[in-house]
């Protein structure tokens, strides 16, 4: 587990000095790579404070007039309140938006398939 930290927290480090454009490279590969059941989890201060499930892809924000990429990723998935990993009673699918500028996140594919 603690080898898995230390690649995640590299690669995020890594991330942090790419061009947006790389960023965008690398987000679209990540979503050929997870398919239909991929998991957003959303850090604040190191600690996991909202965790999303059964996302298809998270896709980035154009503007309306010129079609330029925004600074944000969208959406959908099932708000994962206890963080277990899969749809409980209440826990229902919802729109999200994620800013490039202040949100720490890592969308990876479920580990529980």
């Amino acid at each position: 587990m603690k080898k898995v930290l230390t690649i995640l927290t590299v690669t995020l480090m890594m991330l942090g000095g790419c061009t947006q454009e790389t960023q965008n490279k690398f987000g679209h590969g990540l979503q050929n790579w997870t398919g239909t059941n991929g998991v957003l989890d959303i850090y604040s201060g190191g600690k996991l404070v909202m965790r999303f499930i059964k996302i298809g892809k998270m896709s980035t924000g154009k503007g309306t007039d010129d079609g330029s990429p925004r600074p944000f990723r969208y959406s959908y998935g099932v708000l994962d309140s206890n963080f277990n990993y899969e749809v409980d009673s209440g826990e229902k699918k919802i729109y999200f938006e994620v800013s490039d500028y202040s949100t720490e996140y890592v969308f990876y594919e479920n580990p529980k398939g």
